[in-house]
């Protein structure tokens, strides 16, 4: 490869990069003018489903905390305890 293949090349991808950085440039401003278009009514609508998926996500770490905090409570622990109680007789048994 030559200097001037070099050079073209190196030219080329600048051109290419700055072709495809304006186009996602323009992209987004279309996004932007889009949004600012549809009004507050999709601000609203966003605002509910952000409230209803926060909700959401609340009862699943009440829910997890729950299963956390149940698995290590003394009726948890007594009730592991008798069941390996009840393995350890199962494996005594001639079968």
């Amino acid at each position: 490869m030559n200097l001037w293949t070099m050079i073209f090349l190196i030219v080329l991808v600048g051109c290419a990069t700055n072709v495809l950085t304006e186009r996602y440039r323009a992209m987004g401003r279309i996004e932007k003018r889009a949004r600012k278009e549809s009004g507050p009514a999709s601000t609203v609508d966003e605002s509910a489903v952000q409230t209803r998926e926060l909700q959401e996500l609340r009862e699943r770490i009440k829910v997890l905390e729950r299963i956390a905090t149940d698995g290590n409570s003394v009726d948890a622990n007594e009730t592991r305890r008798i069941a390996r109680e009840i393995e350890a007789l199962r494996g005594d048994q001639p079968g």
